[in-house]
């Protein structure tokens, strides 16, 4: 596993860089045959450490996890904590549902774009016959569009620590929506055929 620790205005030792990294190597080892790259950061706020982990489990997975405690080593093990446990949970539905990888459908291709705010699109120097704003494209990625349960869909989201998630619902093969609300509930917008 290719594993970075960094530290945002905190000097690590040598000790921590070893704790990490045996750690981490025996939580995902646990749960997955090796996993492909880790990002570990530790930062100070107030009197207190933060550790943000960032774990590349395989392929489409990424977990995040964070912590923070009185010292770095005890913050690292409250992040690592919060990994374990996704894992844990994504090790336990994936062995669920393995038996019927084989009549699955691929996933689909899409894009995805952030458009620049109307705040920043409001220029004076537009001409006066011009109605509507058009959002400009700053920036364009690839995605996949996963083909997976509600449940599933709900872990994906919580395992790479996204705040929406769109995919194709299993069960009625229509494109879904599940994003996580400003109560800390999560919403799931499902398209249905009436008016």
């Amino acid at each position: 596993m290719q594993l970075t620790v960094s530290g945002k205005q905190v000097e690590l030792s040598d000790a921590l860089r070893v704790h990490v990294a045996k750690h981490l190597e025996i939580i995902t080892a646990k749960y997955f045959d090796h996993a492909l790259e880790a990002h570990v950061t530790f930062g100070k706020a107030r009197s207190f450490f933060t550790c943000d982990i960032n774990l590349h489990a395989g392929r489409n997975i990424t977990v995040r996890g964070e912590g923070e405690a009185a010292d770095a080593h005890a913050a690292f093990d409250d992040a690592a904590e919060h990994i374990a446990t996704r894992l844990r949970r994504y090790r336990r539905r994936v062995s669920a549902h393995a038996r019927d990888l084989n009549n699955r459908i691929k996933p689909q291709a899409g894009r995805q774009y952030v458009l620049a705010s109307e705040t920043a699109l409001a220029e004076p120097e537009l001409p006066a016959d011009t109605e509507e704003l058009h959002p400009t494209i700053i920036a364009e990625a690839t995605a996949v569009i996963e083909i997976l349960s509600v449940r599933d869909a709900v872990m994906r989201m919580d395992l790479a620590y996204l705040p929406v998630l769109m995919f194709r619902n299993y069960k009625t093969g229509q494109l879904n929506v599940v994003y996580r609300r400003s109560d800390g509930h999560v919403g799931w917008i499902d398209p249905c055929d009436e008016p």
